[in-house]
C-alpha cells in the first residue's frame, strides 16, 4: 500500500510523501514492514554486477555466497570497496625514501630496548571513525649497522606497532599501541639467515573527534638480557634491526 501526502503552501506544491508496504502507517520515507520481508535491488545481483559473484561455491544455496554493501559519498547502494590506502603490489614502505628505517640497540643501554619512527601518515576525517588497518613490515637483523652477523646464540625480539596522534602535535607524545606484533630471532651461526622477516598485524583503530591525525608506524628491538662475558653491568645485547628491507604491505580502510 502507497501512502501520499500533499500540501499546499503559499501558491506553490509542496510534495511530502511516504511510503509504507505491508503497513498503513508508514514511520519513515519508506517503510517496508512485516518481520520476514527481504529487499532486492537486482542492479546488485549476481548477474547484472561484477563484483557479486552469485553462487560462489556452486552449492546451489545462495545465503551461503553474501557480499557486503557499502553506501557512497552520493548515498548509493554499491558493492565497490573505497579504500583510504590499499598498496596491493606497490611498496608500502619505500627504505630508500624514508628518513630511517634502521635502530641500534647499545650494550650501554639500561632500558634493554630501543625504537625508530618508520614513517607517518596523515589522514582527514569530517566526523567520528574507525580506521582498519592491516600491515606488513619486513626486517633484516643483525649485531650492528656493519651487517655482522649475530652469532651468540641470545635471543632479540623485534616488534612493530602504530601510534594515533593529532596532526601537529609530536607523534612521540602518544602512548597507546596499536597492532603490536614481534618476532624472536636468536642465532649461533655465521651463515645463519639474516632477513628478511616479517612481522603483520590488522588492528582497528577508533577516532574520536573530525580533524587531521597523524597514524605512525614504528618499530623496536629488545633484548633485555646480560651480554655474555661483558663486564659493563647492562642489561642490552648489541643489536642492530633495518625495517622495510623488503616487500612491505599496507591497507587502510575508514568507515
Amino acid at each position: 500500500m502507497k501512502n501520499f501526502y500533499i500540501l499546499i503552501f503559499l501558491g506553490g506544491q509542496l510534495i511530502y510523501g511516504q511510503v509504507g508496504i505491508n503497513t498503513d502507517n508508514p514511520q519513515q520515507t519508506l517503510h517496508l514492514a512485516g518481520s520476514s520481508e527481504k529487499f532486492r535491488i537486482e542492479s546488485l545481483n549476481g548477474v547484472n554486477n561484477p563484483l557479486n559473484l552469485g553462487d560462489f561455491n556452486s552449492d546451489g544455496d545462495m545465503e551461503n555466497d553474501t557480499y557486503p554493501l557499502y553506501v557512497d559519498e552520493y548515498g548509493d547502494f554499491t558493492l565497490r570497496l573505497k579504500t583510504v590506502i590499499n598498496s596491493e603490489d606497490l611498496e608500502a614502505f619505500n627504505d630508500t625514501s624514508l628518513p630511517t628505517t634502521g635502530v641500534a640497540l647499545s650494550k650501554y643501554n639500561t632500558a634493554g630496548k630501543d625504537s625508530t619512527m618508520i614513517k607517518t601518515f596523515t589522514i582527514k576525517v569530517n566526523r567520528p571513525s574507525i580506521i582498519q588497518i592491516k600491515y606488513n613490515i619486513s626486517f633484516d637483523i643483525y649485531k650492528n649497522s656493519n651487517e655482522v652477523i649475530l652469532t651468540d646464540e641470545f635471543a632479540r625480539r623485534v616488534s612493530n606497532f602504530i601510534t594515533l596522534s593529532p596532526q601537529g602535535l609530536p607523534v612521540t607524545n602518544a602512548t597507546r599501541h596499536y597492532g603490536p606484533t614481534s618476532k624472536t630471532y636468536s642465532s649461533g651461526h655465521l651463515e645463519s639467515v639474516a632477513g628478511p622477516f616479517y612481522n603483520g598485524a590488522t588492528t582497528y583503530i577508533t577516532i574520536p573527534t573530525s580533524g587531521e591525525w597523524d597514524i605512525t608506524f614504528w618499530g623496536l628491538v629488545s633484548s633485555n638480557k646480560r651480554a655474555r662475558n661483558n663486564s659493563y653491568p647492562t642489561i642490552a645485547l648489541e643489536t642492530y634491526v633495518k625495517f622495510a628491507a623488503g616487500y612491505n604491505y599496507l591497507f587502510f580502510r575508514k568507515y
